[in-house]
């Protein structure tokens, strides 16, 4: 990213292009497009991707892969959908979120191998077919929600966002994702079968 910014640094200064423009010319193999993108994001996609893996070195190779996942698919940004940034920071949540599974499923399996010299206790096995039956219908009921209730769901309580982050995250207005958010949580509820007090 250093070498980057030092090119742009040295070159001419590039005129205030939205950037739904740009990531038109980048589907067009514009580099210099996608050189101005890459000054105006990575300093977002890095910190979206932090915040999810808490993992500085990490995060700079996974940021790295955004930013080269938004050169080769910039064809696929539709301004229908929502805008560039939300676009670009929804990119960056997936990659960091399905990083930290790949890590957790890696570290499972080992955990798994090394149980395997002993075999554990009724309880235990009662404890863990629950929690997955548990895991499972949230995962059911998640999938049964809106995909803009589950976007913004998944980044204010598994993310970790305020809901104005969200907001911003999403290029929504605030009052917007709090209706989401509302309307996502009572069917989970609903879903779950969870009586409120």
């Amino acid at each position: 990213m250093r070498a980057l910014r030092a090119v742009r640094a040295a070159g001419d200064p590039v005129p205030d292009v939205p950037l739904e423009t740009l990531l038109g010319r980048v589907a067009l193999g514009d580099t210099a497009a996608f050189e101005e993108v890459y000054a105006r994001v990575s300093p977002v996609v890095l910190g979206v991707v932090l915040r999810v893996m808490r993992d500085p070195a990490q995060s700079e190779e996974v940021a790295q892969e955004v930013l080269v996942e938004i050169w080769r698919t910039a064809s696929r940004f539709d301004r229908e959908r929502g805008s560039a940034n939300a676009w670009v920071c929804t990119m960056a949540h997936r990659r960091a979120v399905d990083r930290v599974r790949s890590a957790q499923s890696a570290a499972d399996r080992e955990d798994r191998v090394g149980r395997r010299e002993g075999t554990p206790a009724y309880d235990a096995v009662a404890e863990e077919v629950e929690a997955r039956l548990e895991r499972e219908q949230v995962r059911r009921c998640l999938a049964s929600l809106t995909e803009l209730q589950r976007e913004s769901i998944t980044l204010a309580y598994y993310g970790g966002y305020t809901y104005r982050e969200v907001a911003d995250l999403l290029g929504v207005p605030l009052g917007t994702v709090k209706t989401r958010l509302r309307d996502g949580l009572i069917r989970l509820r609903d879903c779950l079968g969870v009586t409120s007090t």
